[in-house]
């Protein structure tokens, strides 16, 4: 069985193509269980997400292509959301939806000003019109922050699976520190509130060409028994199921066997073939 549980649309605005493309992709890739999970509307950068208003259309379409092509792959239904507290629309984390994705793309953007520390936008830190930020700070701090919004939203209970682990490295601006201690608490708390991982191949297609999550913290979370899941993150059709092969070969080198898939937020675990 295969899998790929985290796919947008074009109502978020920075993905292209019709969402029947993306499925028909699928099931040429040999995709089992194909899940759209397109950005959450919140109010806050709206520019890169549906509205509000789209979220009723967007699930219904979703439902429509579910019924029409259940006779060659299943179709779930989520949301990515961005996790923002405060931000977050209770409409969306209440939804009736397979599986909701935690994901952390921000992060606050301060700055010293004498003795005043002034809090400014939140910074998107894996969006290249912002990359220069990442020459004002300490890259050990940033992905300290980085992993401390994580296990925030590991503790949340928001969610069922949390979304390209490592995106701090999208870059390829690593840290000096060794990643396993500072993802040490995050993975930690991800365990004891037993969420899923994904493992996403969009890393292959960015600077730092790996995988979210890398080897190693994979690893780490394999010795943690952390479940998995699969997904590409695809903005087009052609990127469905890119590099999945890849993905879940790392995935078994390490010891894994099975993934993880939703149904209205009920977890179930299915052998994956390569």
């Amino acid at each position: 069985m295969r899998a790929d549980l985290h796919n947008h649309t074009k109502r978020c605005n920075h993905a292209i193509g019709e969402m029947e493309e993306y499925v028909q992709r699928a099931i040429a890739e040999g995709i089992d269980i194909y899940g759209f999970s397109d950005h959450a509307p919140m109010n806050f950068d709206q520019k890169y997400r549906m509205g509000l208003e789209e979220a009723d259309a967007y699930e219904e379409e979703v439902k429509e292509l579910k019924e029409k092509y259940k006779d060659s792959l299943e179709i779930l239904l989520a949301y990515e959301v961005d996790f923002l507290p405060g931000l977050m629309e209770d409409r969306i984390l209440q939804a009736d939806v397979d599986y909701l994705i935690g994901s952390v793309h921000f992060l606050p953007k301060s700055c010293k000003h004498g003795e005043i520390l002034i809090h400014q936008d939140l910074w998107g830190f894996d969006n290249p019109e912002f990359i220069g930020e990442y020459k004002n700070r300490d890259i050990d701090t940033i992905w300290e922050d980085y992993f401390s919004a994580i296990e925030a939203l590991a503790k949340s209970g928001l969610f069922q699976i949390v979304g390209h682990l490592d995106l701090i490295k999208v870059f390829n601006f690593k840290p000096k520190k060794d990643v396993r201690l500072i993802a040490k608490n995050a993975l930690k708390t991800i365990k004891k509130n037993d969420l899923v991982l994904e493992i996403s191949s969009a890393g292959l297609r960015k600077p730092v060409g790996e995988p979210y999550p890398s080897k190693e913290l994979l690893e780490e979370a394999y010795v943690l028994d952390i479940p998995i899941t699969f997904a590409s993150d695809a903005h087009a059709p052609e990127q469905v199921g890119y590099k999945l092969d890849e993905v879940m070969q790392m995935a078994k080198e390490i010891g894994y066997t099975r993934y993880a898939v939703f149904r209205k937020k009920e977890r179930e675990l299915v052998n994956f073939t390569i």
